[in-house]
């Protein structure tokens, strides 16, 4: 069968002219083509002629969806429930974030030991254009005060703000270069640590959005005042976090390089050194690892750690003995499923102190009960159903009880709590809204890679079986150690009930199967995660749940890459791409934002070895003229600070430039939104947008929805 194209037109559309400048890099010996260098800066009067070129191209081709309003419409239906988070206590008062149906964002709320609820945030009471965005939120240990953190139209370069929880009263803020920042206060509400970047003044333009530093902050003092606790002459790209335990005795800090799978991590006494010169003790220090300390109540010390265990385990351990030679297994690490968290459950309504372990197995959530004195199994708990779990949430005070979210592919995401004097599973808070949830099927499949790797699959269809061959999208992430659990969503949910597949593959490069799974699908490893995710493809097609002709494949970020490099490879295997905030170019995508920060996980192109992995599957490198492209949109945002969206433009051009074929290529670009938080209605047209191209180009604009397909053949 010849590529779909649904169009009276086999011409094509005809593209926006994006000269080819004679820019060639020498590195390492290798001549690198730069043909569109021009496109990567925003303010270049020909990239913005481009632009708006490409956006009177996406008008084209949005004149052609017949299903954009029907889409747009269901995915607002599927959205209407809202959301509802955990409680989160602070004494007798707790906080919890709740959007109502058709509200843009959530509102922070308190809640007083009556019952009283009092709205604490509302982004779009502080700015109702919609585009100021909540980024984080962090009580004082006694709840009266909050530290919170806003950003503006996208960029994510959060201002830190401190309010009065009784009076609702901002006492102070901005305070800026706070991207990124946890916030660890000190019992009394009157200082807190945090991270912020050192002033720009005196430093490159390429290093003004590194240089971390953990401060003391006193609540009511400029921040010129604060104190430098920790992070002077650190590897400018490090990340810190920090903690302060419940008692305020003991502090925290942990750095890791860019976003390295690893950390170290050191430890003060607050009752021995003074909180504005903490003496610091090194827990962990130049070993592969993750870890973190949990100071319990009973005076021990929880260690969560995938050292000699990249699948987890948890340890315990006394303060003062911290190195890992003092570590006693109290969860060891299962083969065959990941720990995600452990919570201590504990008070005197209980005969002993209790452990509620939450493992995943293939990115399903189980949830069992254990001793917390030696960690011997008890029983398993029952959830909801096979999906996800978040949290659990414990009172900051400790106690019997627990909160967590649960979600699948069919449930909105509801809060449950876990009583440990009674063993019970409750209903503890749904969404304020109620939604029509059509009938899905969901399935876990299992599939070869490549190399025989055996790789698993969720496959939500119409049908139990691939009763014919269907329009289908192929989701993927495979990166940073980030696992793709069931979850619901509106788009998914969408897709299937208009008579589409939807897949997705837990490839590697992600954390379903732990570290190890991870570290498969990175660095000079990064082409098994293609791979895993061709052939994926090529199981839907070989099942009979699609056609080459009738599949799409979707990703962002680094999912924007993994389809890239998916169309460059295979462009033969896929009708249809959609690549949002991408990183497209990997040999300059270090000179760009946080790019530095990413070389631990892709690895530098200033290195002659890691160019050549770089190089060897870089998309933009990777275009070959007169390659029959299948129909693709590349979606950029122009806020975005984390995926600079010159990588879409110059990728743009360059498949524009090279395809032989009449499936159109292009560009969506968005102003005021950057890589993450937006407000409901710019992501209800984002989605909708997203399912019509792919409707229109995987044949399920066809009137037969169920699986005719129009060829051009």
């Amino acid at each position: 069968m010849e590529p779909v194209t649904n169009a009276p037109d086999t011409r094509g559309p005809h593209y926006p002219l994006a000269p080819r400048v004679d820019v060639v890099d020498d590195l390492h010996g290798v001549a690198v083509e730069d043909p569109y260098r021009w496109l990567e800066s925003p303010d270049d009067p020909r990239s913005q002629d481009w632009v708006t070129q490409q956006h009177a191209l996406m008008a084209e081709e949005r004149a052609t969806w017949s299903r954009f309003d029907a889409f747009a419409g269901r995915v607002q239906e599927l959205l209407g429930a809202g959301t509802v988070s955990p409680p989160y206590w602070r004494g007798q008062r707790y906080f919890l974030s709740r959007r109502q149906p058709g509200q843009q964002f959530a509102v922070l709320y308190a809640v007083e030991a009556d019952g009283t609820e009092r709205v604490l945030i509302d982004p779009m009471a502080l700015d109702p254009s919609g585009v100021t965005t909540l980024d984080a939120w962090q009580p004082s240990k006694e709840g009266d005060r909050l530290a919170y953190q806003l950003s503006v139209g996208g960029n994510e370069e959060s201002l830190l703000y401190v309010m009065d929880v009784a009076t609702g009263e901002t006492i102070e803020g901005p305070i800026d270069r706070c991207r990124y920042s946890p916030i660890a206060w000190l019992p009394g509400g009157a200082a807190f640590y945090y991270v912020r970047r050192i002033a720009p003044d005196h430093l490159p333009e390429s290093e003004r959005n590194f240089h971390r530093r953990v401060y003391l902050h006193l609540v009511g003092s400029s921040p010129d005042e604060d104190v430098l606790v920790f992070g002077a002459g650190m590897t400018m790209t490090n990340y810190y976090g920090v903690e302060v335990s419940r008692d305020g005795r003991w502090l925290q800090v942990s750095a890791a390089e860019g976003t390295e799978p690893r950390n170290d991590l050191w430890v003060a006494d607050l009752t021995s050194s003074p909180a504005e010169a903490p003496a610091f003790t090194l827990v962990q220090g130049d070993v592969d690892a993750q870890t973190s300390l949990t100071f319990l109540r009973d005076g021990r010390v929880l260690v969560a750690t995938d050292l000699d265990a990249p699948r987890g385990r948890a340890a315990v351990t006394e303060p003062g003995r911290w190195t890992r030679e003092h570590w006693q297994d109290l969860v060891p690490e299962d083969p065959e499923s990941v720990l995600e968290s452990v919570t201590i459950l504990d008070g005197p309504e209980l005969d002993e102190d209790l452990m509620l372990v939450v493992r995943t197995s293939h990115g399903v959530a189980h949830m069992s009960l254990h001793r917390a004195s030696d960690g011997g199994w008890l029983r398993d708990v029952e959830l909801p159903g096979a999906g996800t779990i978040g949290g659990p949430v414990e009172h900051i005070d400790g106690g019997p009880v627990t909160w967590f979210v649960f979600t699948d592919h069919t449930t909105v995401p509801t809060v449950y709590s876990y009583d440990a004097r009674t063993g019970e599973v409750a209903l503890h808070a749904q969404p304020p809204g109620t939604v029509d949830v059509p009938t899905v099927h969901s399935q876990q499949v299992t599939y070869t890679s490549t190399d025989g790797t055996e790789m698993r699959m969720f496959v939500l269809s119409p049908a139990a079986t691939p009763d014919r061959p269907r329009p289908t999208i192929l989701y993927g992430y495979g990166g940073f150690g980030i696992a793709l659990n069931p979850g619901y969503s509106a788009a998914i949910l969408a897709w299937v009930e208009a008579g589409g597949v939807w897949a997705v593959a837990n490839i590697r490069g992600g954390g379903e199967e732990g570290e190890d799974w991870h570290r498969a699908g990175m660095l000079g490893r990064k082409q098994n995660v293609f791979d895993d995710f061709h052939a994926a493809a090529e199981f839907l097609i070989e099942e009979g749940w699609t056609t080459s002709q009738q599949l799409g494949i979707y990703g962002g970020s680094n999912g924007g890459l993994l389809v890239g490099a998916a169309m460059t490879q295979r462009p033969d295997l896929f009708n249809a791409v959609v690549c949002v905030a991408p990183l497209l170019d990997m040999i300059r995508y270090t000179t760009s934002e946080l790019g530095p920060t990413w070389t631990v996980e892709y690895g530098d192109p200033e290195d002659p070895e890691q160019f050549g992995w770089l190089h060897a599957y870089s998309p933009y490198h990777r275009v070959v003229d007169g390659t029959d492209y299948p129909a693709t949109m590349f979606a950029v945002f122009d806020n975005d600070t984390r995926t600079d969206p010159m990588h879409g433009r110059k990728m743009c051009a360059a498949v524009q430039a090279a395809t032989s074929g009449s499936r159109p290529i292009l560009l969506r670009t968005e102003g005021d939104v950057g890589h993450g938080a937006r407000s409901l209605d710019k992501s209800i047209q984002e989605t909708a947008d997203t399912l019509s191209f792919f409707a229109r180009w995987t044949g399920l604009d066809a009137s037969d929805a169920a699986g005719a397909v129009t060829s051009d053949g």
